[in-house]
């Protein structure tokens, strides 16, 4: 029987957020303090705040982490982001190949790869997205859309440490949709098992998978309770504290 991975509820808010804005996350880590979780909160914000926001949250159990970076370690690269340079704000792991880079920077599958080799490089966990468009549901190409995108954007560094795999339909992103649970159930199962085939080092079984795509707490429990489900990766929700905190507290 596999052992089920520790849980990651991760929140991305994407271009939101001011200096203001770090109270929310201040009124994250004091939940996490004041209560018993079985699982690892994360929130990933803008560049510009993650070192204010790792000075606010200085202390807590509330893990930090971005939402991008480039594949060098420096360079002529004006407005990009290095994964070195987010380690050295404060955060502890990225998010690559987000459907919204993918689909709004023409990002390629081995663009998002060398994206998390970057982000291994660095010593920080890559959040890996994959995801299928709402045409490729309708034709029943989930599985196969998922598949090719998993072996094409996982670097051969990956291993149950470094890497965690976000399975976010683009159909349900900030839409308000969701997948049904079978249907979510049926495209982690088939993760896994290709993760099985796709890892040359570590222990698949063991790398955290997260739905995302329109986690709101009305719908956290039942989600999180899918096999194969190992926690969420949060959009709007995670926006405001006391949404999270629910989402978090369905994480079990």
């Amino acid at each position: 029987m596999r052992r089920t991975p520790r849980p990651l509820v991760a929140g991305n808010w994407k271009m939101h957020g001011l200096k203001s804005s770090l109270r929310e996350a201040r009124a994250v880590a004091t939940s996490l303090a004041k209560g018993a979780f079985s699982c690892d909160v994360m929130i990933c914000p803008p560049a510009t705040l993650l070192r204010p926001m790792k000075e606010a949250v200085q202390g807590s159990k509330l893990k930090l982490g971005g939402q991008d970076c480039h594949a060098s370690s420096q360079g002529a690269h004006t407005g990009d982001v290095s994964a070195e340079m987010l380690k050295d704000a404060g955060a502890g792991a990225v998010i690559v190949g987000h459907s919204e880079r993918r689909a709004d920077h023409g990002e390629t599958n081995m663009q998002v790869r060398s994206k998390a080799a970057a982000a291994h490089r660095a010593g920080l966990v890559a959040i890996i997205c994959v995801g299928e468009t709402l045409a490729e549901r309708k034709a029943g190409a989930a599985r196969r859309v998922v598949g090719h995108q998993l072996k094409g954007s996982l670097p051969v560094t990956a291993n149950e440490k470094n890497t965690v795999i976000a399975y976010e339909p683009v159909w349900a992103i900030g839409t308000g949709l969701t997948p049904t649970v079978d249907d979510v159930a049926d495209v982690h199962s088939h993760i896994r098992k290709r993760l099985g085939a796709l890892m040359s080092e570590g222990a698949p079984d063991r790398v955290r998978l997260l739905y995302g795509g329109s986690v709101k707490p009305a719908n956290a429990e039942e989600l999180l309770a899918i096999k194969n489900v190992d926690g969420a990766l949060v959009g709007g929700a995670s926006l405001k504290a006391r949404d999270f905190l629910m989402i978090v507290s369905a994480s079990g």
